[in-house]
């Protein structure tokens, strides 16, 4: 069955592969200090076609992204996921899991043409929330994940994620940033 990429609405871009060689992380290093990674990475959307929930039809990009420290082959990042379209509440989803025992499933508004996706998921909802395993939810509960996702060219995008960390014993809370512009280097097969 081929798959219509229109009904994509905003995200319809995204299908393909994608690299970005100048990324920024900063997260808590084994002191609990910030620490600052520069990284390269590659994400693929594969769009699977619509998930239909009753009356709620939405259109289904899945993807795998893998980050590498720059000079090193091994990942330090791995990241599967999926975002939605629903077009008719006019939401874009971003739902994904990292094999550190957490799972997000953020929403935000959109229209079919937005060029500037923006989703957020707050602990302890029940519909945009956050589930982490037992030790991350005492050591480095997220309590807040927005992500701003800005296309700047047919075959370019850049993204700033905020990862909002409440550390065991540190009143704070700690801002675990991502960012990188990436570049479309294949399209998806469809």
């Amino acid at each position: 069955m081929a798959i219509d990429i229109k009904l994509l609405g905003p995200l319809a871009a995204l299908a393909g592969t994608w690299q970005g060689s100048a990324g920024d992380d900063t997260a808590p290093d084994g002191g609990r200090f910030p620490e600052n990674t520069p990284f390269r990475e590659q994400i693929v959307f594969t769009p699977i076609g619509p998930a239909v929930n009753h009356e709620q039809i939405v259109h289904v990009l899945s993807y795998t992204r893998t980050a590498w420290r720059l000079r090193e082959d091994n990942p330090f990042h791995l990241q599967l996921g999926y975002w939605l379209w629903d077009p008719a509440a006019k939401q874009v989803m971003h739902s994904f899991m990292i094999p550190r025992g957490l799972t997000v499933l953020a929403g935000g508004e959109a229209e079919p043409d937005s060029t500037v996706l923006r989703v957020s998921a707050v602990v302890g909802s029940p519909t945009f929330g956050i589930c982490s395993n037992p030790f991350l939810d005492r050591e480095f509960r997220t309590v807040r994940y927005e992500s701003t996702l800005t296309f700047t060219s047919p075959h370019s995008f850049s993204y700033e994620e905020d990862t909002q960390i409440q550390m065991n014993r540190q009143d704070a809370i700690f801002h675990h940033t991502d960012r990188n512009s990436l570049e479309k280097t294949k399209e998806a097969d469809l």
